[in-house]
């Protein structure tokens, strides 16, 4: 099922195979969240050229989060039914085609058609390729393996914010999304190079459409729902706070902002995403060591304490330095979602199930932007990104009385999540 990785060492004795596996989802990842946050990094400037508002500009946020919702279902279904690569290449192909169109647009709503476009990529990404690594990869390194691929999310993001730094002021914010093409390439090695996995493979069982959903609401809908609503709650946590940021800094104090120019806040982004990297990668060893529920509880509550503190900090020097401690908590706990999900879902749903609950959080969470947006109105953007932290408060809550602990379980092709596992 896996190969002969190193007891100590996730990355010692690792395969071709397997380091193939874990190059074709980390590299998706970094360009899949590149492609989604480089709206993000350029909304001031759309706002302005299309003489639109923070509510509009919101709203596109919140529809894009939304079809990652059913992107994950559709192509989660493609993984499970037809192969985890040739979904992975196809969500590659939406998600840049999207990101292109999104230069073309003519205004707020042409723009809106786009992102639906790229959500509906974003969606399916994550859940074709966390499922190969977890499938490729033995349990025993499972999370260090995931939250690697995980790191991803903070190369991409930095990446976007170091291509609106130097495209935008050269050529304008239609070519950031222009340069959004080029993921596509990364699909032609997918398709020429990954494996299908073994247990993939060796499973047998290909069901279709709504025999998936059937087997998933049906046989495990505990788990569905526990999962469902700490993933739902923990990102509108973090899409309330992160897809804000940036305006954040570049928005004048008077407006509850800090006045930032384009080299301090794109300088902040990249310096900030080190520390999500460093979140990221660590939930994986603490997760490995602790379990997934303690790592959870420890991440989220840090990041409750975390959000209010960095919110009321206005020296620059000390925003910068509290800055990446603050992504390293608000971010890190992504890294616990891939091994959590593939360990409580059989294997002819675990694709399906991962980028359904994945991204119908992540839809759920498409609320948050457009929530802080309204409120910004009347009590500034730093005021209104405060009450994220209640979101990642309820998320730990729901983690602490509900969540099993997976921590090293086989995957099977059967169903692995018994009938006392959400019970403490």
């Amino acid at each position: 099922m896996t190969g002969p990785v190193s007891e100590t060492r996730w990355y010692r004795g690792a395969t071709k195979d397997q380091w193939r596996a874990f190059w074709s989802a980390y590299l998706g990842w970094v360009l899949d969240i590149m492609d989604l946050v480089i709206f993000s990094m350029v909304l001031t400037y759309v706002i302005d050229d299309f003489g639109s508002d923070r509510d509009t500009a919101g709203m596109i946020a919140s529809f894009t989060l939304l079809a990652s919702a059913f992107g994950g279902m559709i192509f989660g279904y493609i993984a499970d039914r037809f192969g985890r690569t040739k979904a992975m290449v196809a969500s590659i192909l939406c998600y840049s085609i999207g990101t292109m169109l999104c230069g073309f647009s003519t205004g707020m709503g042409t723009l809106m058609a786009a992102r639906v476009i790229v959500g509906l990529g974003v969606g399916g990404e994550w859940g074709a390729g966390t499922a190969l690594v977890s499938e490729t990869w033995p349990a025993r390194h499972r999370g260090k393996v995931l939250a690697w691929v995980q790191s991803a999310f903070a190369t991409g993001y930095g990446l976007a914010a170091l291509i609106a730094f130097l495209v935008v002021p050269a050529l304008g914010w239609r070519w950031a999304f222009f340069i959004g093409i080029f993921p596509a390439v990364l699909a032609i090695w997918v398709r020429r190079e990954t494996k299908e996995s073994k247990v993939w493979l060796e499973a047998g069982t290909r069901l279709g459409a709504f025999a998936s959903l059937r087997q998933l609401f049906t046989q495990q809908p505990k788990a569905v729902a526990v999962c469902l609503a700490f993933t739902a709650a923990a990102m509108c946590g973090y899409w309330g706070l992160f897809t804000w940021i940036p305006n954040y800094l570049a928005s004048p104090v008077t407006e509850g902002g800090r006045g930032m120019d384009m080299l301090s806040s794109t300088t902040w982004i990249i310096v900030m995403q080190i520390g999500a990297a460093a979140g990221f990668i660590s939930f994986g060893y603490v997760a490995d060591r602790i379990g997934r529920r303690n790592a959870f509880l420890v991440y989220f509550g840090a990041a409750v304490i975390c959000i209010p503190i960095f919110l009321t900090l206005t020296a620059p020097i000390v925003v910068f330095a509290f800055g990446p401690v603050m992504a390293l908590f608000g971010t890190g706990f992504y890294s616990g979602f891939g091994p959590t999900f593939a360990e409580l879902f059989p294997t002819e749903i675990r694709a399906f199930a991962q980028g359904f609950i994945y991204n119908a959080g992540r839809a759920a969470s498409a609320l948050a932007p457009a929530m802080v947006g309204f409120m910004a109105h009347s009590a500034g953007v730093g005021a209104a990104m405060m009450g994220t932290a209640l979101f990642y408060l309820l998320a730990a809550a729901i983690v602490f009385f509900f969540l099993p602990e997976t921590n090293g379980r086989e995957l099977e092709t059967g169903n692995p999540a018994r009938s006392g596992d959400l019970a403490h």
